[in-house]
């Protein structure tokens, strides 16, 4: 009896190639020959960013999956309408979709980032709720700010605090939660005598 080859486990650095490069391509396009432009490109790098992960992993990570739906959707209206507003307008949405996802799952005591991060590390329950309680609250930080941002300020300056703002300050944001996880850390289990 055969069974599947179990999925390859990825290299970080190529994940976070496979999530930031579409973003970087956007920004590089946006430069040179404007959004409309970056924005076809990018719904290409995004397609082309999911595939690669799906024939590298045989899966596809929720929130790469999820926004790359809404850049296909808000991309193809500022395509169609020739409408800058669409694209600016995903981040707000995708990021405050996922703030009513996590809150709604916590309403319903459940830490819906434990199905997602639950093979990367153990926590307890209070550590995974209070994860889930700070993810959700970044993520409606990172909603107001790409309001704030694409409301005063033009294009080029929305692109660029996407790009060299947005991904430095997530960074900081996962590295900051790294003493809870440290805390709420399970025991790891250990071979039965």
């Amino acid at each position: 009896m055969s069974t599947a080859p179990a999925p390859h486990q990825m290299n970080p650095l190529l994940r976070l190639a496979l999530e930031a490069g579409p973003l970087g391509i956007f920004f590089y396009c946006n430069a040179k020959f404007g959004i409309f432009t970056a924005t076809g490109v990018f719904m290409a790098a995004t397609v082309v960013a999911l595939a690669a992960n799906w024939l590298l992993e045989r899966r596809l990570p929720v929130m790469p999956l999820v926004s790359g739906f809404f850049v296909m959707v808000f991309g193809g209206l500022t395509l169609l309408l020739q409408d800058e507003l669409f694209i600016k307008m995903k981040p707000t949405i995708v990021n405050t979709l996922f703030a009513v996802i996590l809150f709604g799952g916590l309403a319903f005591g459940r830490s819906l980032l434990k199905p997602l991060f639950g093979a990367a590390f153990q926590l307890t329950d209070a550590g995974w709720r209070v994860l889930t309680f700070r993810w959700a609250g970044f993520f409606v930080f990172l909603a107001v700010v790409n309001e704030v941002v694409w409301r005063n300020f033009d294009t080029d300056t929305w692109v660029d605090f996407k790009v060299f703002a947005i991904m430095p300050i997530t960074i900081v944001f996962t590295l900051s939660q790294m003493p809870l996880i440290l805390r709420h850390q399970l025991p790891e289990d250990r071979p039965a005598a």
